[in-house]
């Protein structure tokens, strides 16, 4: 059969990046020894050589669908791009998954077990000679309280849930096996003023509800909190990150961002 993608094309321009979006597979996430399967939305894409009609899409699906039936951690992202380098000649590949990683939750008082979902993205991207550039986002959700209202209040003071949003870079992607997604959300889901569980009973509620009010934070003394406990990270060659909290007496959010790159 005729190979009309493969045609020859006379315009003269190289396309960075054409590929599938909208891709849902299931994926085995290896994290820390822990494997969790995770509906994953994907964006898989290649450059195109300016002789070139079109891409092999068919062969990009064909890569994903064969690494859901064995367990992914980050390190391994590499090798999809790989893969697509070589099934389809080209000097660059990208891909983006993006799911919802569950961590167990136990409450403080009456040690019930519950999942928590937290939003996760892998961002790869892979050029001929080079190592690959990996970020990984996380949105993680905690409670904040506001230190401004408990002042002025003769009692009480309003809180809100929030979500902090982090998207890390990293430096070597050698050393990617050594990333611990878990270890990360807990890192900064720990610099709210409490945290927020799926199942609590009444003893739990109370538990929760004193020690935010005894760990008031502003949005801004948050986010500098996770800044600060993240440049504790090994291999991080940049950060960003947004708090945001969904104010219960305000008709908008309060917000604060800030980035920075690390090894000049």
């Amino acid at each position: 059969m005729t190979d009309v993608q493969n045609q020859p094309d006379a315009r003269g321009i190289k396309i960075q990046r054409t590929g599938v979006t909208e891709v849902f597979l299931p994926f085995f996430i290896s994290d820390g020894g822990k494997i969790q399967q995770v509906t994953a939305k994907i964006r898989f894409t290649v450059a195109l050589a300016d002789n070139l009609r079109g891409t092999h899409m068919s062969r990009l699906m064909e890569i994903l669908t064969a690494w859901t039936r064995r367990p992914l951690t980050i390190a391994d992202v590499e090798k999809i791009l790989l893969e697509a380098h070589e099934k389809l000649s080209t000097d660059f590949a990208a891909i983006t998954l993006a799911f919802k990683l569950f961590t167990e939750k136990i409450s403080p008082v009456s040690s019930k077990v519950s999942l928590s979902a937290v939003d996760c993205q892998f961002e790869a991207s892979l050029r001929l000679g080079a190592r690959m550039k990996f970020t990984l986002g996380l949105s993680v959700p905690f409670t904040s309280l506001c230190p401004c209202s408990k002042e002025i209040s003769d009692f009480g003071a309003h809180n809100q849930r929030s979500l902090c949003r982090v998207k890390l870079t990293f430096a070597d992607a050698d050393k990617l096996d050594a990333v611990n997604i878990e270890r990360l959300i807990r890192l900064i889901e720990a610099q709210g003023s409490a945290e927020v569980f799926p199942l609590l009973k009444r003893e739990d509620e109370k538990f929760i509800t004193e020690a935010a009010y005894c760990n008031p934070k502003f949005v801004e003394d948050i986010l500098r909190d996770v800044v600060t406990a993240l440049r504790g990270e090994e291999n991080l060659s940049a950060m960003a990150v947004e708090c945001e909290n969904f104010e219960s007496i305000h008709s908008h959010n309060a917000f604060a961002a800030h980035e920075e790159t690390f090894g000049g």
